[in-house]
């Protein structure tokens, strides 16, 4: 694949750095701000002070995130002074889809700011204009992200293992708490050509699994009329050459639907394991919330995907202390997690976020220190749970990817995402290989190979 093809200008020996912060999807708009950048002909440094362009991807899901983001992109003008040809991009939630204006007086050194997942701009500046915008024009597309063109890291190249491909941007539907839709606008679904072509061009280049991505990915393809849904995407997906394993998130219950689970009981490449948050066990709060299901509803929903999926695993997110919430209706939240034994629990105690509904209407007036005991009671609770659960792994047979060595042992994931670890002096990165587990704690397991057969490269 030849470098900075399309557009041929002196770049060589230009380098970009690239800080992120956040979640899944930021990661993934950083990779294609990379790519775009590799396409130029710039290289990656994971210095900021040898780049030419900064890029910071920033995220404001809590005050704690915006504040940490706010204290990078000042640090960085010193650096802006010393040397005015630096080009400093911010990108992400902390923009937003109309935010460019009211950040530019109060950030006058930075040259970019662009969008969340659009790395327009910042191509646009580069280029003096000749290319303005991802949508331009099918060439402009295809030059920055589609079929074999997307470049990973020379770094990266056959040692990037998992990756994440975004399917759906931006969400419509607006939980109280939640800022997100403000900042990364309404729905919007990709084509089919445009993923599949992503995925096989990261499959070519050593990638082998795939974790398809939306603020509510099973709405995938309700904005596109006469094609796949999140089922039927699975199904093309499953298809290409070279991937290994299939995973997606984040999923909302009221969209979960009886295509989607029987797609994951009948492909072998997707793998059993759920992001289904439910964010809260008390129906009140739930309507509070506008999650748009009930307590009881959720936990239906879990009984029939385990009676079709019986070896799953299923992880949720749970607020504490959300306004109003009685220490009754926590109870609720704590007996639902205790009832249904979920295999992970991502915990968080609710924090006003300015700009959401919550914020406007509703009184921040449950205590921090009985948030504090909220969440430290359910992160106990969940401890026993996952401890319990994987304590039924202990001598069992599992087949595990393994991505990375961490000093002397080789890390890599069960197809129901549980992190196991292996001592062994082969490479085995990239290869799915069975594995018998030899301890099993709350958050991690050890393990043996089963036995140690010629290594073949998937």
């Amino acid at each position: 694949m030849l470098r900075g093809s399309w557009y041929n200008r002196s770049t060589m020996n230009l380098k970009y750095h690239i800080w992120t912060e956040g979640c899944q999807m930021n990661v993934a708009d950083s990779q294609r701000v990379g790519s775009s950048l590799e396409h130029l002909g710039y290289t990656l440094t994971e210095t900021a002070e040898e780049a030419d362009v900064i890029v910071l991807n920033t995220c404001v899901v809590r005050q704690q995130a915006e504040d940490k983001a706010m204290g990078r992109i000042t640090s960085l003008a010193p650096l802006k002074k010393k040397n005015p040809n630096l080009v400093i991009n911010v990108m992400g939630c902390m923009v937003g889809v109309r935010g460019a204006e009211r950040l530019r007086a109060k950030l006058p050194f930075v040259d970019v700011f662009s969008p969340p997942s659009d790395p327009g701009p910042l191509i646009s500046h580069l280029t003096q204009g000749e290319i303005r915008s991802l949508e331009d024009s099918e060439t402009t597309r295809r030059f920055l992200m589609m079929d074999d063109e997307l470049i990973l890291p020379v770094a990266e190249q056959g040692k990037l293992i998992s990756a994440h491909v975004p399917v759906v941007y931006g969400c419509s539907h607006a939980c109280t708490f939640c800022i997100i839709p403000y900042r990364r606008g309404v729905e919007r679904s990709r084509h089919v050509g445009d993923i599949v072509g992503e995925i096989r061009s990261l499959a070519k280049q050593g990638v082998k699994e795939i974790t398809l991505l939306g603020q509510i990915v099973d709405r995938y393809g309700k904005d596109i009329p006469d094609g796949p849904n999140l089922a039927g995407l699975l199904r093309i997906i499953h298809e290409i050459e070279g991937v290994e394993r299939i995973r997606f998130l984040t999923s909302h219950p009221n969209y979960f639907g009886d295509d989607l689970i029987q797609a994951i009981a009948e492909l072998p490449r997707v793998m059993p394991h759920i992001e289904l948050p439910i964010q809260a066990g008390d129906d009140e709060v739930l309507e509070n919330m506008k999650r748009g299901y009930t307590q009881q509803q959720y936990r239906d929903l879990i009984a029939k995907i385990r009676a079709q999926i019986p070896n799953c695993s299923i992880a949720t997110d749970i607020i504490v202390g959300f306004p109003g919430e009685t220490e009754e209706q926590y109870m609720e939240t704590h007996r639902l997690l205790s009832d249904l034994k979920l295999d992970v629990a991502h915990l968080a105690r609710y924090s006003t976020r300015e700009g959401t509904v919550a914020s406007r209407r509703m009184e921040d007036n449950v205590p921090e220190e009985a948030k504090l005991r909220r969440l430290h009671e359910l992160d106990e609770l969940q401890e026993k749970i996952v401890d319990e659960i994987n304590q039924k792994y202990l001598g069992a047979k599992v087949d595990v990817l393994f991505e990375e060595k961490v000093k002397d042992r080789w890390r890599g994931r069960t197809p129901t995402n549980k992190l196991v670890f292996v001592e062994s002096e082969d490479d085995l990165r990239g290869k799915i290989l069975p594995v018998t587990i030899t301890w099993a704690g709350p958050w991690s397991m050890q393990a043996q190979l089963q036995k140690q057969p010629e290594l073949i490269t998937l």
